[in-house]
């Protein structure tokens, strides 16, 4: 079993920067490959960007790439999502995952844990 608790979120004007944090808990850390999704109001989740276990891969969503940067940090069991020149598009509630095994998969099935969450709000 693995907890995942999500930090960081808040209301930014556009062009902002935010960084969310994923603190996982529970089993080896280095086990388990790492997404974020995010779901906005109406809509279904959404892949954001996902990370190998080493490292080696990441995946981003084509609205989030160049500006949205994924990493992890397996001393400190978090995973970490680096958004810049936010968008009012980029309001959701974001939602960190993970999955056993190396290989990040974008789609939200292949997760078997989630967190609880934590909201973004970017104004225009």
């Amino acid at each position: 079993q693995v907890q995942l608790v999500e930090s960081g979120g808040g209301l930014v004007q556009a062009g902002d920067s935010l960084r969310l944090s994923c603190a996982a808990s529970g089993r080896t850390f280095t086990q388990y490959a790492m997404g974020w999704f995010r779901q906005a109001p109406g809509k279904e989740r959404e892949f954001v960007a996902s990370i190998s276990w080493s490292s080696g891969t990441t995946y981003y969503a084509d609205s989030v790439k160049g500006r949205f940067t994924i990493s992890r940090d397996n001393a400190k069991n978090t995973v970490y999502l680096q958004m810049n020149s936010l968008k009012p598009e980029d309001t959701a509630v974001y939602y960190c995952a993970a999955r056993s095994g190396s290989y990040p998969y974008i789609a939200p099935e292949r997760y078997n844990y989630w967190g609880q969450g934590t909201q973004v709000t970017v104004s225009s």
